[in-house]
């Protein structure tokens, strides 16, 4: 048996052929080679890049009276859709830079519901300067990396988290602040806020118990999302749309049979669904777009940690959720019905570290952990991460104890 394995390899053919392959091995074996070593190499720049960089986190304070609508927002990051950093073959793959990414943070800390936001330092006065832009009245400063206080150790706590993606293609926009019409900025007591839900479940979380919700956020481009990938080009988000838009125009204008069985053609006519899906596709794209990583994480102590919390949680995202598109809970939160399915539960505490390092690390959308992101653009950005005006009563919900008041003028020299 082993003699008839070796054969086909002691023949004058494959001698022949052996002889040919080493004699053209210098077009070939570069090809090979960098295919192996290119991927490893970007990663190598990047990473030393990325610890290059110094990253701050800013928690930001809200007055007691927040009359601004989700729009104000919605201007606000406008501002973060930086692009820059990447704009040559030598920066990107020799220096390993790239566009700067973000990450909005809604955290409630045994109740306490605060606002952050991550970044690189030098992007501190872009980011400050932006929200005193929309937001004079907020106070702004420097904060300790909540995460780093907290060390997941499943012999005395548990967690449960996972990412989210979209229910349909990405230029569906899910229900926005406009939907709700925050955009025609109407008094406080007729605000109907999505954000509300959320807030409140955040500031009910007991004692021993955290919730920690991100977004990961950077300048939508033209280009492959897929991870793995540095050549590979794949249709843009407004390409998408206008695929879409153009699947739903020829089923309105689909041809149709008279009454012998010959077929007529069509002529335009949607119905008022379809005429609702061009033009939400149409307005989507009309706006920035960005790449999002969106995660949440629920824990605390073993004898505190409260499985109905979680469906509560995610329930919490569904007003988001509309006709056109939605948000759904995905990777990480694998269960495991019966215990000789992971004894010990060592694979789920595998991964409930993992997905702990991933928010800590606000890893996403480069190693050490990649995760399949989608494209929101501002408005929908905005109608999730946006600061709640009065609506929102919540009393763990940081604000600030009284409002800024400019010294009298006539205050003597």
């Amino acid at each position: 048996m082993w003699n008839d394995f070796i054969a086909p390899f002691q023949s004058a053919t494959f001698e022949v052929a052996l002889q040919y392959a080493v004699l053209l091995s210098p077009l070939w074996l570069p090809s090979i080679l960098l295919g192996i070593f290119w991927p490893l190499w970007v990663n190598y720049v990047r990473a030393a890049f990325f610890f290059s960089q110094k990253y701050i986190l800013l928690e930001i304070k809200l007055p007691k009276e927040t009359m601004k609508s989700p729009l104000a927002m919605e201007l606000f990051l406008t501002t973060l859709h930086q692009t820059s950093g990447e704009s040559t073959w030598f920066d990107r793959y020799w220096l390993g830079k790239t566009r700067a990414w973000f990450s909005l943070e809604i955290v409630s800390i045994e109740g306490q519901v605060k606002f952050y936001i991550w970044m690189r330092a030098g992007l501190r006065s872009l980011v400050e300067s932006g929200l005193y832009a929309q937001f004079p009245n907020v106070e702004v400063f420097e904060s300790p990396d909540y995460t780093k206080s907290v060390h997941f150790d499943p012999a005395v706590m548990t967690l449960w988290g996972c990412d989210f993606k979209l229910t349909k293609p990405d230029p569906y926009p899910i229900k926005t602040y406009v939907d709700y019409g925050l955009d025609k900025d109407p008094k406080e007591e007729f605000k109907v806020d999505p954000l509300t839900n959320l807030i409140e479940f955040l500031g009910a979380v007991g004692v021993n118990q955290q919730i920690w919700v991100q977004l990961i956020i950077r300048a939508h481009k033209d280009e492959n999302k897929a991870p793995g990938h540095f050549w590979k080009k794949t249709d843009s988000w407004k390409d998408e749309a206008k695929k879409e838009i153009e699947k739903i125009r020829e089923e309105a204008t689909k041809p149709k049979k008279d009454k012998e069985g010959n077929e007529i053609p069509g002529f335009p006519n949607p119905t008022p669904g379809e005429k609702d899906k061009i033009a939400a596709l149409e307005r989507s794209i009309s706006k920035l777009g960005y790449d999002v990583g969106m995660r949440a994480l629920y824990m605390g102590k073993k004898e505190n940690f409260n499985g109905a919390t979680i469906p509560g949680m995610l329930t919490s995202f569904k007003q988001f959720n509309g006709g056109l598109n939605g948000l759904a809970p995905t990777n990480w939160s694998t269960e495991f019905n019966y215990p000789w399915q992971d004894f010990k539960e060592i694979r789920q505490n595998k991964m409930r570290g993992e997905v702990f390092e991933a928010y800590r690390r606000r890893s996403f959308f480069f190693p050490p952990y990649i995760g399949k992101s989608f494209v929101l653009n501002t408005e929908e950005l905005a109608t999730i991460y946006h600061f709640p005006g009065q609506v929102s009563q919540a009393p763990a919900l940081s604000r600030i104890g009284s409002k800024k008041a400019e010294p009298p003028s006539n205050l003597p020299i």
